[in-house]
């Protein structure tokens, strides 16, 4: 059975609420699937203090829960649902649901997000908001004067080493090869830093605390002859192995990059598809800001509505 709708909005973080709350007050009438996650990675932090207009700070998951409000109070149609596959070979564009559902979608705004990856341990499940996270901008304050430990060896991994060197007093930067990928510059400037020590040839295999992460159980040389293991007391425990964004069901219709990411007409949300539109981390390898994404999602709704509107739909 198919649905006729003029909006689709495919993801429920602050990119895919912040699109409903623009295009429920332009009367697009639109259509919100949460998807896997219902309000996004934000769900799974605890404090967020960096998003304007709560001085007190707000816990993830009641941002997210005042955002489809506020998007449901002018009319957004939200549903759980997630989409299975989509087809923007003609108009209107087709996305179909757990499967079974088809939506036929003048517009569709992609805002599925990006998922980070994790090292597979149970103790990061065991220890998610206890001292475990994937982003140092969002969490790093929380471990001022403190001990942490950083696992990765690209740039990313040293960036969020170098910024939290500004927070932390110590910064592990736990490296399983026995040197960086990073660029030369990133690398320069974490070899030099005095509070950031590398540990090369080292995977971290697990952690250990009562009441939250108090240390990480490291190998070295890991399944060599010389393997030897040691355990490191720290306060908090970033991953920044990279993010995965989730745009496996787009791969035959949209322009990506090498990872994944939904290319953009730069400084606009327009895929190269007429009519189908990216906000959010799915599209935004640099930032990945709640604040950046629900920007990108207000965007994405004046341009859909705009496309609408020329189009006479």
């Amino acid at each position: 059975m198919n649905e006729k709708v003029r909006c689709l909005i495919i993801g429920s973080g602050p990119a895919g609420y912040t699109a409903a709350i623009y295009a429920s007050r332009a009367n697009l009438s639109p259509v919100l699937y949460e998807g896997i996650q219902p309000g996004g990675q934000l769900t799974t932090t605890t404090e967020v203090e960096n998003f304007p207009g709560y001085p007190e700070g707000i816990t993830g998951p009641e941002l997210m829960e005042d955002l489809k409000k506020q998007a449901t109070r002018f009319g957004a149609d939200v549903r759980f649902g997630i989409a299975t596959a989509a087809d923007f070979s003609s108009h209107p564009h087709k996305v179909t649901i757990d499967g079974e559902k088809v939506i036929e979608a003048d517009t569709v705004i992609i805002a599925t997000g990006a998922s980070a990856k994790y090292l597979g341990l149970s103790d990061e499940t065991k220890y998610a908001g206890m001292g475990v996270s994937a982003c140092a901008t969002c969490d790093g304050f929380f471990y001022r004067k403190k001990v942490v430990a950083v696992v990765g060896g690209g740039d990313t991994a040293c960036e969020e080493a170098i910024y939290l060197a500004g927070l932390a007093e110590k910064v592990y930067l736990i490296v399983r090869k026995p040197y960086l990928r990073a660029s030369k510059v990133m690398q320069d400037r974490a070899m030099q830093n005095p509070k950031i020590e590398i540990l090369f040839e080292c995977n971290a295999t697990g952690l250990f605390g009562e009441n939250g992460v108090e240390g990480v159980h490291v190998v070295k040389h890991l399944g060599k002859p010389n393997e030897e293991k040691f355990d490191i007391k720290i306060d908090g425990f970033f991953l920044a192995i990279g993010h995965k964004p989730n745009t496996d069901i787009f791969k035959a219709q949209l322009n990506l990059d090498p990872v994944g990411y939904i290319i953009t007409t730069p400084g606009t949300p327009k895929t190269g598809i007429e009519g189908v539109f990216a906000a959010g981390d799915v599209a935004d390898p640099i930032y990945r800001q709640a604040i950046t994404a629900a920007g990108s999602g207000c965007q994405a709704a004046i341009e859909a509505e705009r496309y609408l509107s020329e189009k006479g739909l």
